[in-house]
């Protein structure tokens, strides 16, 4: 009989995690005299759970077949996205349970949209909480790009399937394996980047806070102005650089652990990454020019830069409001939000590959118009591409615009207008977090939409950070069968 006490287990686990993760929070309500218990509290009910959730389900061979992994990768992040909402609903900030829910999912799915209007006056406490969920969710989405989406076949993610047995049931000593270098390699880069963010004029707290959220391309930030509220160029270059580490594959970083020293300059799309940077950032460079915005030429580049970065990367920090410099901006900031990072790092959206995977495909279809008996052999990054995986990666591509579609409809239909409907979506899909307009633009919050707004953006969320299939895949009769 097949049971899932093995997805239930590893939730136990992660819920474990997540409950002492929140006594770091606690620490600083204690220490700043907050004057509230919620963490502890938190805590105490979270840990109790996960408890509960081991000792039911263990069992003498922990194993996942194909379903249960599809199953155990959706419903991972809805618990952690429903008990990291408890300290939310605990303080003394009164968040409904819409609005608890939603800063929680944009937390741990690295999103960085927000409810909160005043992040300067909020507790230190609620701050922390929201970058550790959103670290958490970085790396726990980068340990899942690696060892289990690839063993899915989702969207053509099995291109980045590490060496190793190809069975799922064999996923757990793999996945302890290869994640023992990823958190190492993790938790190194944050606290560079925090150190080089303290040496630079941050505080201690805001160092590690920010440090937190770029490494993850999360994009939660400490003040109302984001990265802007430093006004320091040193500061927007740190961040520059640990965002482009982060939205790195981190399948690079093994490979170079593992003694590839030429990984970064051979890897296919961390070129494509690099390529695609530079060309946006000259366009957004050059039409900040034409609009004759006030600032000298290399204040241009670096604004050019830091905002093309950020977008693209999925993170979110934002130094000036890009609505404002015209509609141009607004259309390819919005093309940059689908575009997305690379595949296998924190970074969202369609992704570099995927993209690149179109382009070879539509070079192919014109050599075929040209020479329609010639023989074609696919590559990329040296390995052979069946004509499989590239269904599987167009296929992709239009489900990700078509679910976006239903989740602009769907918003429209809840009451909000035109431009955030559609900007919403897209930055709940992509996992961006600012949108654009006057309510969710980079200069405001989530806070004002209605509730159901709230639950489907949080939804969109939770399909863009799983790849669409992992979640979609749930919904079908047949995946229930045995």
């Amino acid at each position: 009989m097949v049971t899932n006490k093995t997805v239930f287990f590893l939730i136990g686990i992660l819920l474990v995690v997540l409950g002492s993760s929140m006594l770091a929070p606690y620490a600083i309500q204690i220490v700043l005299n907050e004057e509230s218990h919620s963490f502890i509290s938190a805590s105490f009910v979270t840990i109790f759970i996960g408890i509960l959730f081991v000792l039911a389900n263990l069992e003498k061979e922990f194993k996942l077949n194909l379903r249960q992994t599809f199953l155990f990768s959706t419903l991972a992040w809805v618990m952690v996205a429903a008990f990291g909402s408890l300290p939310f609903l605990l303080s003394t900030q009164s968040f409904t349970l819409s609005e608890a829910f939603f800063e929680s999912m944009s937390g741990i799915t690295t999103t960085g949209a927000t409810i909160i209007s005043d992040l300067d006056n909020s507790p230190k406490s609620i701050l922390l909480w929201r970058a550790i969920m959103q670290w958490l969710g970085g790396i726990g989405i980068v340990v899942m790009a690696i060892t289990i989406l690839p063993l899915l076949k989702v969207g053509g993610m099995q291109l980045f399937k590490m060496e190793g047995p190809d069975s799922t049931e064999k996923i757990l000593p793999r996945t302890i394996e290869v994640a023992t270098i990823i958190i190492s390699t993790y938790i190194f880069l944050t606290f560079i980047c925090a150190l080089f963010y303290w040496i630079f004029g941050m505080t201690v707290f805001d160092s590690v806070s920010h440090a937190m959220t770029t490494i993850a391309t999360g994009g939660f930030s400490t003040h109302n102005d984001s990265i802007g509220f430093f006004k320091n160029s040193n500061i927007e270059i740190v961040a520059s650089i640990f965002i482009i580490l982060g939205s790195i594959p981190f399948i690079s970083y093994l490979k170079f652990a593992r003694g590839n020293k030429k990984i970064f300059f051979q890897d296919v799309q961390i070129k494509g990454l690099i390529y695609l940077l530079t060309v946006s950032i000259f366009i957004m460079f050059f039409y900040l020019i034409l609009i004759n915005y006030e600032s000298s030429l290399l204040d241009k580049i670096r604004i050019s830069s830091f905002n093309v970065i950020s977008i693209l990367s999925g993170t979110g920090y934002v130094t000036d409001d890009f609505g404002l410099w015209g509609k141009f901006s607004l259309i390819f900031f919005l093309l940059l939000m689908f575009i997305g990072g690379c595949a296998g790092s924190t970074a969202c959206g369609i992704k570099i590959f995927r993209l690149q995977m179109l382009l070879i495909f539509f070079k192919n279809q014109i050599k075929k118009f040209i020479s329609p008996n010639s023989v074609i052999i696919t590559k990329y990054n040296n390995q052979k591409i069946s004509n499989s995986f590239i269904n599987s990666v167009i296929i992709f591509i239009f489900t990700f615009l078509f679910i976006f579609l239903i989740i602009a409809m769907l918003l429209s239909i809840s009451g909000l207008d035109l431009i955030t409907s559609i900007s919403g979506a897209a930055s709940s899909i992509s996992n961006v977090g600012p949108g654009l307009g006057d309510i969710i633009g980079p200069n405001g919050n989530y806070r004002e939409i209605p509730d159901l707004s709230k639950w489907i953006l949080s939804a969109g969320m939770l399909l863009g950070r799983l790849e669409l299939f992992a979640v979609l895949v749930l919904f079908f009769p047949s995946f229930w069968r045995n």
